[in-house]
């Protein structure tokens, strides 16, 4: 709901809109612990009010999750090798590729290995 963030040389806390990206310093609050926050004796409470409009996703929020979730629907054509510049004969087929996961064809399991249901 809420991010506080201390801000120890000015002896402030800062709530405000949820943020988007982790930093040192900053915790996010859930709404009930947003309102009953209270701060250490001596220090200043500076409570921002989110705007309205921001809270939604945007357009171009929206756009770019729909460009996602086609781009890992989309299928990947195989590659011919587990590493680039690797054409080794034992070296690993890579036949699929997901963000940093790779599907790896071991290079000795042959027609016949999956014809016996060992493949």
């Amino acid at each position: 709901m809420s991010t506080l963030t201390y801000v120890y040389a000015d002896s402030t806390c800062v709530l405000g809109p949820l943020a988007t990206y982790a930093e040192p310093h900053c915790y996010d609050l859930c709404a009930e612990h947003a309102e009953r926050l209270t701060a250490p004796n001596g220090w200043e409470v500076i409570r921002l009010a989110p705007d309205p409009a921001a809270a939604g996703p945007s357009s171009d929020d929206l756009e770019a999750l729909a460009n996602a979730v086609r781009e890992a629907a989309r299928p990947l054509p195989p590659r011919t090798s587990g590493r680039p510049g690797s054409s080794s004969p034992g070296a690993p087929v890579e036949v699929a590729r997901r963000g940093h996961l790779r599907m790896l064809q071991d290079p000795g399991n042959t027609a016949q290995d999956k014809s016996s249901g060992q493949g």
